[in-house]
């Protein structure tokens, strides 16, 4: 698994690629802890590049939007593959989290 980000104005775009599993989840979890401050609470995270995903990701996805919450923050998904989305259905994540189609729509939608 691979992770990069961007700043767009006040929010920050994390882009992951590879799989998102229980070796990896953890490394993403502290990634994305650290994106995490007073300053910074509005995060993209753009899936594209990810064609797997465990419970152990998905856990870690909720404690990363529990944690944004409790600082008044915002979390956004995008461009997930049918088979990920899929997993979001099945698990009704999908009626927790702001998934969007593209990154634009995504960013748009802090507007």
């Amino acid at each position: 698994m691979q992770i990069n980000s961007e700043k767009k104005n006040d929010i920050s775009i994390i882009r992951v690629s590879g799989n998102v599993d229980i070796q990896t989840s953890p490394d993403m979890k502290k990634y994305l802890d650290k994106e995490i401050t007073g300053e910074n609470n509005k995060i993209v995270i753009d899936l594209k590049d990810v064609d797997y995903v465990d419970s152990s990701g998905l856990a870690t996805l909720v404690e990363v939007l529990k944690s944004l919450r409790a600082v008044s923050g915002k979390l956004k998904l995008t461009n997930l593959s049918p088979k990920v989305k899929g997993l979001f259905e099945i698990t009704k994540l999908n009626n927790l989290f702001d998934i969007y189609g593209d990154e634009e729509e995504a960013l748009n939608s802090f507007e």
